[in-house]
């Protein structure tokens, strides 16, 4: 055998994965298709969001979570519904949980993660208490972002080499798996032209080479579909209404679904394809990396939301309060875009920018940067797509702003008086202390969270009022993100076949695996649960193939 276990993708699974078989003393073959610059893969573009529950940084803010409150709100959102394909995301749920209550903290911390000590709330909800979203904040960021969660694993993936357990091969595109006498001995493949593209940089797929390598078992960790934009309209499920035509593209090129469809060709199975997690917040990056490159907006609670008629979205589809209802609204509309009016006040407090280089202050560990935030003007990052981005608009009066917009989008005109109506009566809303608009009470209510009345949430106010300008409006795109199905797999993260027989020697872990048994999240996500699942199935399939 060329190693005891290969492992297909070096994203944050597989580098996980790859740190046990370290630690347990297997040699590893760690094959990835890019480069070396793109270790960690999608995980070190990301905020570094991670899902914890009754953690010492929710105590120290009184915040009261439990298992059995986490478990009711992870349930309530998966909406598990499927009595053979949510066998195993079930099981997964429920011992992701427990191990987000449980040792997850201390596990991660003793490898060196460090978390910045306000805890955000995403997903918010918004129904009643058993449906979807977190009842509580949850959202806990790595200081250093994305970059710093990525390189507590790498470290150990580096001992590995310099041990002489673990042999990287970048620009190894695997085509196919070995299998011998029904089990997965190993994999083949092209060998692709070396390049010296930048990290997310789309690289050359031009052949110089074929491999094949033997093991005792393979993982695959290759990550979703999210760049795979028509793999993403094949799998469109048809309760979200029709595709859109055009989506922003929130993962590199290389998140392109091909394990998927090889690991199902050789006898894997798939579960819950249908299922999947895009932003409706997508804005243009002026300054891409990879191909379609959009950015998320995460929002506090203060923007008007309209679509792209000028209407207002429903009840309670606000901003960061349920990104699959929202997106499921959108779609229906029949158009692809929607629009936050806002103002500077609002910008100031409320915008954030997802990604580790959207966020230089929290992933540079640059506590000066940091505090800019809290002191009046937007945030460096927010500020340069004000004056950049093509999807801003920002004026001094309601009637230029709403002229700027339908510049922007000139075959779905907005109509003035429509817009101004809708602005105007939410602005009655905000005389009085008490109100009938649910989203003056959901911030309201938000502000009673200390961190975000200080950090995250402006100060009820008109969005008319002149001290509060300019005004702001933002064209908002759909943006593709993540796989929620995937590859069947039991808590060991082995494969399953059809018939719901392990597969053996392939195990699968991450994205690819639906985050766990083949869809963890179910229809919706809480948020900070999509690194931590990578870290637990990753875990789980090292632990499992060293045995």
């Amino acid at each position: 055998m060329d190693a005891d276990v290969i492992v297909v993708g070096a994203g944050l699974a597989g580098l996980v994965a790859t740190g046990e078989l370290v630690d347990a003393g297997r040699k590893v073959l760690l094959v990835d298709q890019e480069n070396a610059n793109n270790l960690g893969g999608q995980a070190f573009w990301s905020f570094g969001g991670l899902f914890f529950v009754d953690s010492p940084e929710q105590r120290r803010l009184g915040i009261e979570d439990s298992y059995e409150l986490a478990l009711q709100d992870w349930m309530g959102t998966a909406g598990f519904d499927r009595e053979v394909d949510d066998r195993w995301p079930r099981k997964w749920a429920q011992a992701y949980v427990e191990f987000a209550t449980g040792e997850k903290h201390a596990w991660l911390k003793q490898r060196g993660l460090k978390i910045f000590p306000m805890v955000n709330w995403a997903e918010r909800g918004g129904y009643d208490a058993a449906g979807h979203g977190n009842s509580v904040p949850r959202f806990h960021i790595t200081w250093g972002t994305g970059p710093a969660l990525v390189e507590i694993f790498a470290r150990k993936v580096r001992e590995g080499v310099e041990r002489g357990l673990v042999t990287l091969k970048h620009r190894h595109q695997v085509d196919d798996l070995v299998i011998t006498d029904g089990a997965v001995t190993g994999v083949r493949g092209t060998v692709l032209e070396p390049t010296d593209a930048a990290r997310g940089v789309a690289s050359s797929r031009t052949a110089v080479g074929e491999f094949e390598f033997a093991a005792g078992a393979v993982i695959v960790t290759s990550g979703g579909i999210g760049g795979n934009f028509e793999l993403v309209k094949k799998n469109w499920p048809a309760r979200l209404g029709a595709p859109p035509k055009r989506m922003l593209t929130g993962v590199p090129a290389h998140v392109d679904g091909r394990m998927l469809e090889i690991t199902e060709n050789a006898g894997g199975h798939i579960v819950n394809r249908d299922r999947m997690w895009h932003y409706t917040e997508g804005i243009t990056n002026f300054d891409p990396v990879w191909p379609n490159h959009g950015i998320r907006i995460l929002p506090g609670p203060s923007s008007l939301w309209l679509d792209a008629t000028g209407a207002r979205l429903p009840v309670p589809l606000f901003p960061g309060f349920d990104t699959l209802g929202t997106l499921e609204h959108i779609t229906r509309t029949g158009h692809d875009h929607t629009w936050f009016m806002l103002d500077q006040k609002i910008i100031e407090k409320e915008f954030s920018l997802s990604g580790s280089e959207q966020n230089p202050d929290l992933t540079g560990r640059n506590i000066g940067l940091l505090l800019q935030r809290i002191r009046s003007g937007a945030p460096g990052p927010v500020d340069a797509f004000m004056r950049r981005g093509v999807d801003f608009v920002v004026r001094d009066n309601l009637a230029d702003l709403v002229a700027g917009m339908n510049e922007l989008t000139p075959e779905t005109p907005l109509d003035y008086e429509t817009v101004r109506a809708v602005v105007e009566s939410r602005d009655r809303e905000m005389t009085n202390k008490y109100t009938k608009d649910l989203q003056v009470v959901a911030m309201r209510a938000a502000r009673a969270y200390k961190p975000d009345r200080i950090a995250r949430i402006a100060s009820p106010h008109r969005i008319l009022d002149p001290k509060a300008g300019p005004l702001v409006a933002v064209k908002l795109h759909l943006l593709t993100r993540k796989t929620l199905g995937g590859l069947e797999t039991d808590l060991s993260s082995r494969v399953l076949r059809a018939d719901g027989s392990v597969f053996e020697g392939l195990y699968a872990a991450g994205e690819v695996a639906g985050f766990g048994g083949g869809g963890v999240h179910g229809y919706r996500s809480l948020e900070g649960t999509f690194l931590g699942g990578c870290i637990f199935s990753g875990r789980a399939a090292g632990r499992a193939a060293a045995r």
